[in-house]
This record gives structure tokens, sequence and C-alpha cells, in this order.
């Protein structure tokens, strides 16, 4: 189940931006507020990237593993949320993934995925055995097939549907990509698009980066700490495991001459790199910087506040493109304790309310976070692929864009919702660090249930997604 609560701002601020680009920034919640105004420069339009982190103890405040995602997309493209259960699957059964259909196993676990609505797979999401995946785009040396393969967010969502454990899952992803391969559009548009992927995979105990080129990978261990990656390679000669054929295939390309050190991102990494590498280095190192500031205290709400950072691009809202959705989840170490997942369904985290998820038995979708669905007269079921566009908005997202409107319409009555909002997020992480209360119980849907009593306490309305 998931806590419908949209908002449009969960930072102490206030955003106005002018016909001549500026963007002006006021705090709320201050006496006299501060008003800082900041020049929009002219740029080359952002492109689709990404950026993953994760927190390990003693790099977390708590003993809890901290996970959290930004999903950056193009700008109209919508994510749902959607929870689909254990299931048991008949011998010889086909899976229908994206593009292409694989054999389907006998057994896949619960998962709850956010996902662009026009395909199968899902750009990150969480299974009911404490394992979280998100992905990025990046490019190496290695040619991108053109013809339709597995997608990368698919091989998310294979890999929590399959996997126990983060390693697990990395060996579900590179066991697929050695029989399927990836490759397809990745986005809903006629024009082709498609890149390779890295992944961050993180359970309870431990963290894998996993970075592929092709059909090739190369993985490494993180077990204490932070960490993230961006839209760019990020390992070098720590390596932790590798396909068998990755130096040969290396050495046989001329890109390594087989003596000395091998340095996965230098040995691979694009000639022709695009314009979008050259910024998520920059994002990268913005990342980096944010965690370090950080290590040693980091929680969910840290994350959330590191998933809405916009000066280090890492909250994404320029051109075409921006943060389409976002992702934090709590790992308690302790087994006993249920792990807590927030999504946003909705584009931009500094304007929307992470909403709780908990693994349980009595999981029921929530239709408002749910896009339409159009069957077999679906664009990217039809071939050519992409030709026309379909409204994927789902109520939620309709409610976000109205909540956008509503501020810049009528500010004062946009403050008074921020102010609302920003203070029941505030209330949710509160209630979200104090969960050993009814964890006493050993009940996950107790804790949801006092959770959801809690925040409609605080602001009924909120609860079923209305403006008010």
């Amino acid at each position: 189940m998931i806590v419908c609560i949209e908002s449009h701002e969960c930072r102490n601020r206030t955003s106005t931006l002018s016909r001549d680009g500026t963007l002006t920034l006021t705090c709320i919640l201050a006496a006299t507020p501060p008003v800082l105004q900041i020049e929009r420069m002219s740029e080359p339009e952002p492109p689709l990237s990404c950026d993953c982190f994760v927190s390990l103890p003693p790099g977390s405040q708590d003993d809890h593993v901290i996970f959290g995602k930004n999903s950056d997309r193009p700008r109209e493209e919508v994510q749902e949320v959607l929870y689909y259960p254990a299931t048991d699957h008949p011998p010889g059964a086909i899976l229908e993934c994206t593009y292409i259909q694989i054999p389907q196993i006998e057994h896949t676990h619960a998962v709850v995925l956010s996902r662009p609505a026009w395909l199968w797979g899902a750009e990150m999401g969480a299974n009911d055995k404490g394992v979280c995946i998100g992905n990025e785009a990046v490019w190496t040396r290695e040619a991108i097939d053109p013809g339709e393969a597995l997608l990368g967010m698919d091989l998310v969502r294979l890999g929590l549907e399959r996997g126990d454990s983060a390693w697990g899952a990395l060996t579900v992803i590179t066991g697929l990509l050695e029989q399927h391969g990836q490759g397809g559009p990745c986005r809903e548009d006629p024009v082709h698009f498609s890149y390779h992927n890295s992944f961050l995979l993180v359970d309870r105990n431990e963290a894998w980066v996993l970075e592929t080129a092709g059909k090739l990978w190369v993985a490494q261990k993180v077990t204490e700490g932070v960490k993230n990656i961006s839209n760019a390679l990020t390992i070098g000669s720590e390596i932790s495991a590798e396909h068998p054929e990755l130096r040969r295939v290396a050495q046989a390309q001329g890109w390594w001459s087989g003596e000395g050190e091998f340095c996965f991102n230098e040995v691979f990494k694009s000639e022709n790199p695009p314009a979008r590498m050259e910024l998520a280095k920059k994002r990268y190192s913005g990342g980096t910087q944010l965690l370090q500031q950080h290590d040693g205290t980091v929680t969910a709400k840290v994350m959330m506040s590191i998933l809405r950072d916009k000066p280090s691009g890492i909250c994404m809202d320029s051109g075409g493109f921006r943060t389409t959705g976002s992702m934090v989840s709590i790992l308690p170490r302790d087994p006993s304790l249920p792990c807590i997942h927030f999504l946003t369904a909705t584009p931009d985290p500094s304007r929307s309310v992470f909403k709780p998820f908990i693994f349980s038995e009595s999981v029921a979708p929530v239709l408002k976070v749910i896009s339409p669905q159009y069957g077999p007269d679906d664009p990217v079921r039809n071939q050519p692929r992409f030709q026309s566009q379909v409204d994927r908005r789902h109520d939620l997202y309709k409610a976000h864009e109205a909540a956008l409107q509503l501020m810049e319409i009528n500010p004062d009555k946009g403050d008074e919702v921020l102010s609302v909002r920003i203070t029941l997020m505030w209330r949710l992480l509160v209630l979200a660090d104090q969960q050993e209360m009814a964890l006493e119980l050993r009940n996950p849907v107790l804790l949801f249930d006092w959770l959801l009593h809690n925040l409609m306490l605080f602001h009924p309305s909120l609860t079923d997604c209305k403006m008010s």
C-alpha cells in the first residue's frame, strides 16, 4: 500500500521562474524570508541522466543501509508506481519484456517498481527480500547493438524479481546479458536512442556497482561507507568480479596491452564521449561531495535532501529533461525489522512528497499512481514503434500538475500548501525514524497502519491526494 500524499515543495522555500529565466528562491519559514536570485545561464539542453546513492554503516547515522535514486528522463514522460506480488509460474512459461520474450522462471519475488509508464521494466525498485536496484546510462568503446534486446530497465526489474540478495540480483542480470544482450530504444520516441547500463544493487548488508559494455561487465563490492554512481564509468582497478572474457576482449581489440594494471574505466572509456558524459562527471563529483559532507550521519532525510539538490544538477529541471521520479529506501541491518521504501510517483523531488511503502501480506494497488493502459493499441506495441503519443498521466501526476499551476496563479495559496506539506514531510520522516515503537509487535502491517494513522490525524485531506 502507498500513502498518496502529494506535495509541491518539501524544502523550506518557494520558487518562481520569471519570463527572463530568473529563478527566485524564497524561504517560507524564516521570519524575514531571504530571497536568492539565480540567473539561468544559456547552455545546451541537458541529456538523459540519473544518479544513484548508497550509504552503509558507518556512513549511515543508524544501523541502516540507505539507498536513493533520481530518475532523469524526458520532461513529459510519466512514471507510475506498481506493486507485483510474489508469483509461481508454470513450467515453460514465456515472459514478455519491453521488446523481446524470454523464458520465465518458476518463482518471482514481490516487487515495487517506479517505471516509465510505456515500458515493462523499471528505473528503480525494491523486492520483498530487501534488495534495491537503480540503473544508469553509460557509453563505452563497445558498440551499441542497434537491434532490440533487453533494456537496462528490464534488467532492473528482472534482477529484483529473481534475486534474493544484491549479489544474487547481479548474477541474474549478468546471466541475462550473456543470453539476450542489451539494446533497443530507451525512450518513447521514433528517433532511436540507446545506451549501455551501469547498476547500483543494494541489500541489508552490502552494495554492488555493476558496469556493463555490451555483454561484458565488471563489478565492485561496497561493504561500508558511502558511494554514488552517475552516467559515467567509475570502476578502475578495484574489481571484485568480472566477465571471464573481459580482459581477453580488451587485449584483442587493442584497448589494453595485457601488461600492467587493468583499469576498466580507462580501458573501456568511450573514444568519442557524448556531451552528456562530461555533464555526468560534474554531477557525479557533486553527488560525491554531498555524500561525503554527511558521511557518518546519513539518514533517509539526508538522502532526500541530496536528491532535491538543484545546484549540483542532481535534481534536474531544465530544457527537455527533468527528474521524473525519485526513491529512497531504509534497509535495517536487523532482519527482524522491515525495510521502508519511499517513492514520489511525481516529477521533481524538490516539489514532491516521498510516499512510504512496506511489503506485507495485505498490499493492495493504489490506482492513483497507475497510468492508463492501452493494450494492443499502445504505440510501443505497434510496428514501427512510437508513431503516435498517448496520455499516460495518472491521477496523482495530474494533481501534481494542478499544484504547480496553483503556485503560479495564486502564490499565497501556493505558499500555504507548501508550508503544510513541508511540515507533513518532516512529520512522516520522524515517524519513520521512530519505527521501533510499532516494531515491538514485529508486524510491518501494524507499523504501516501506525504511520498512516498519524498522517491522517495531522492532515486528513492530504491522504486522499486533495489540493486542500
